[in-house]
Parts: C-alpha cells; structure tokens; sequence
C-alpha cells in the first residue's frame, strides 16, 4: 500500500477528518496546505508533541487506546494556554502496514477529537520505528493567553484535579503488576485517555498569573512557572491532592511520590491571586485545589504540616538527562 492510499483510506476518511470547511478550517485535508480562519481579535495558539514506541508509550500496545492518548496530550497544551481547540496534523512514522492496526488507532484517534471538539485537517506518513508527532491548533482572543511568566509573590498555587493516576497505572500498562478491574480501571483510564482540561483553562483566562499542564511530575513542572516568573513557589504537602485511586493500589507513600513528581498527569497547575476564582463556584462540575504560595525567591520547595522543607531531590522525568 502506497503512501496516499494509506492516508486516504485511514485518515482522510476518518470520522475526524476534514476535507472542505469546518469551525474554524477553511480548508482541510487535500490541499498542500490547510487553512485556518481566526476571528478577529484572537491568535494562533500551536503546539507540538512526538511519542516514541519503548519511551513515551509500550512498543506493543492498543493502538485504539494509543491513539486517544497522543491526541490528548497535545490538546492538553492548549487548554494550558487557554485556548480552544480547532484542528490538529498527524504525522506517522510506521515500520509496516497493518490493516487492523491503523482502523483502530484511527478509531481512537477521532474519538479523542470528537471529545475535544476539533478535526484532523493534515499530516504526513513515513517508514520507520514506530513514531507518531501530532501538532496541534487553537485559538485564544488577544493577549489573553495563559502564560508561565506572570505569577506574583502572595499569589496562590492551585492544580485542576487530584494527581498520581498516570503514575499509578504505569506498572499495569507495563505488566509489571496486576490489580482488580476496579482498582485498575480508573487509573488505566487516565493514562490512555487523559481528558484535556480546555473548560478549565478558558475559565482562567483574566483570572490565573501563570498556568502550566503537569507532564513531567508536579514539582519538576512547577519549576518551570517559578524560573520564568522570576518567583519561589512553595507547595504545601498535606494540600496536594493525591488520588485515591492510586493510594488503595500502591498504598500512601508510593501515592503521594506519584502525585509529586511521577508525571503525564495532564491536570493544569495555575497561580492566581487570593479569591481571583470565585467565579469558578458557578461550575460546580469543575474543582480547583489550592496547595501552595508564590513567594519571593527562587526554584520550588515541599513543605511538611510543620512547615520544614522535604523537597525532594528527584522531582520529575527529564529527557536526557544523563547527558551533562
């Protein structure tokens, strides 16, 4: 099977696709280029994500689930700059051709777009180890876009939801244990399907400083608003959210290093002035948890029900980080 047959019968007529006009495309897949319609007043919000099979997700995995997962957390980019959703590309690199592979994962895939409320609109397909880079399009009205720059000593630290459930499902996506569908299915649920919190991130947008979603662990990432911000950021750990979830499987202490520094949570962390989200209270289907402070200084550190610093020295994944 060629290139473009592939495309055409896999994603060109995918559930997702678009070919001609949409909200927001005018004009889909089939051109050299798509094109995008902006209203006035708002910019262009891009972002890119490659998952590498043995690194980012098992080499031998559902490829319906595998392709929610690579939708979702691209999206989950977008709803950290608070904007919405409009389209997406794929490119795919794969090392064959396999008929049941590609209908499922390009069943996932739109059923994640579907959810997200947006259209594969380009991409591309090549030969190789198993790769895919999705890259992802939104809108945000002007100057409105959340950013990681702007917290403020005696701003508030908050997360969008309880953390650790990615973590906490990793030994079962890798058979390293097994556990009782009711234990397992919550938390295999978050890791495949991470659900982007675009409501969420559109809500702040006036009201939060600096936002940010949590990929690479709570601190490691919380890191990244306090050294742009040019602010500390101290988290209190009896407030962190920790999922109960993952605390019945692993017990307490695994749990909370989950929800610390364990990653691929996709939940927002934000920093906003005290009583800056009274608004939120007339979305009750949205909770926020407040768990630190944006203090003068510098870097991020934990703090016991005592106050005394236990940060950890390991705080979240790195990429290459045994390169000096």
């Amino acid at each position: 099977m060629g290139e473009f047959e592939l495309i055409n019968r896999y994603f060109a007529s995918a559930h997702c696709a678009v070919h001609g006009e949409g909200e927001g495309v005018a004009l889909g897949i089939g051109d050299d280029c798509a094109l995008l319609d902006l209203p006035p007043g708002e910019q262009l919000a891009v972002s890119t994500d490659t998952l590498v099979a043995g690194v980012h997700f098992p080499a031998v995995c559902d490829p319906k689930l595998l392709g929610q997962r690579c939708l979702a957390v691209a999206v989950s980019d977008l709803a950290a700059m608070g904007a919405t959703a409009i389209g997406f590309t794929l490119a795919l690199t794969l090392p064959d051709v396999s008929h049941d592979w590609l209908e499922e994962f390009s069943a996932g895939l739109s059923r994640m777009a579907h959810r997200c409320r947006m259209s594969l609109i380009g991409g591309d397909t090549t030969r190789g180890p198993l790769s895919i880079t999705v890259t992802v399009f939104g809108r945000v009205p002007t100057g409105q876009a959340l950013r990681r720059t702007g917290a403020q000593p005696g701003d508030l630290l908050y997360v969008g939801g309880s953390l650790g459930k990615a973590a906490g499902a990793l030994p079962l996506v890798l058979g390293q244990r097994q556990a009782p569908p009711a234990v397992a299915a919550p938390l295999l649920a978050h890791y495949w399907a991470p659900m982007p919190q675009l409501t969420l991130g559109a809500l702040l947008r006036g009201h939060a400083t600096a936002a940010l979603d949590i990929s690479d662990g709570l601190l490691a990432d919380c890191g990244h608003i306090a050294k742009a911000s040019g602010v500390a950021l101290e988290v209190n750990l009896a407030q962190v959210p920790v999922s109960p979830e993952v605390e019945a499987f692993l017990g307490r202490e695994a749990a909370v290093q989950a929800a610390l520094a364990g990653g691929d949570d996709y939940i927002l962390a934000f920093t906003a002035p005290p009583d800056a989200l009274t608004h939120l209270a007339h979305f009750g289907f949205i909770q926020v948890y407040p768990i630190g402070r944006v203090l003068q200084g510098q870097g991020v550190s934990l703090r016991d029900a005592h106050g005394q610093d236990i940060t950890p020295r390991q705080r979240g994944y790195q990429h290459f980080r045994e390169i000096p």
